[in-house]
């Protein structure tokens, strides 16, 4: 690879994962409203009614696809420094907000305290909640992904990529909303509902978005000219 393509990896790197902590970031503020989704009509368990989701949950499962986008081509390495930036970039959003909080609005503002605080007050917990979630499904996703890479040697990209989102979604979500519970910003009795939900919704994601996975892959490798299971390493 020439220094030109190796710049142009390492851009491509990068703005991948900006958008990967743009998506993390967002999600964590704009969780606290909650749409319908159902797609198979209302249906309730145990009392709670299923596709009940957080408006949170949209750009989360684009941080799932973008970092099995970067260990297909960037590796295992690249992958979890992504991760870690995310955390850093989500705790320092939190003491913006914070920090915002703490400044008195005027009169004048077109948002008062009482307004702020009932958008964002909630955020540093839930932000905790979901990094905890964050941790445990990011770092399986990226382990479980490599780990079929390395048994199908690099075909099949499929099984990776849906076997690692699967059960790393059914992590993040069963923790996050468990936590959620625990710390008292949601009633036990959305539990299930939203569990069972937001698994659901982020399954039918991650099976919509598959395609897109090939068209990335198939695009990058052609452009560098990497063989099946082939990774860019970056010096950086």
């Amino acid at each position: 690879m020439t220094d030109k393509d190796r710049k142009v990896a390492y851009k491509i790197y990068l703005y991948l994962g900006a958008l990967f902590i743009t998506s993390l970031v967002v999600s964590n503020l704009i969780f606290q409203k909650f749409f319908y989704w159902r797609p198979f009509g209302e249906i309730s368990v145990y009392g709670a009614s299923l596709f009940e989701i957080s408006v949170g949950i949209l750009p989360y499962p684009i941080t799932f696809l973008i970092t099995d986008l970067i260990s297909e081509i960037y590796g295992k390495k690249k992958a979890n420094q992504i991760v870690t930036a995310g955390i850093f970039a989500s705790f320092f959003s939190m003491g913006i907000i914070l920090l915002a909080e703490l400044a008195p609005a005027i009169p004048e503002s077109p948002i008062d305290d009482e307004t702020f605080r009932k958008v964002f007050a909630l955020s540093p917990i839930a932000v905790l909640a979901s990094m905890i979630a964050y941790l445990c499904a990011q770092y399986v996703d990226i382990a479980i992904y490599h780990f079929w890479k390395r048994v199908t040697k690099g075909k099949y990209l499929w099984i990776r990529n849906n076997f690692s989102t699967f059960l790393s979604q059914f992590i993040d979500t069963f923790t996050v909303v468990g936590l959620l519970c625990i710390f008292g910003v949601l009633p036990w009795t959305l539990f299930t509902g939203l569990v069972i939900s937001g698994f659901l919704f982020k399954v039918f994601i991650a099976v919509l978005d598959t395609p897109f996975l090939y068209f990335f892959v198939y695009i990058l490798r052609k452009r560098f000219g990497l063989k099946m299971g082939e990774e860019i390493v970056l010096d950086i």
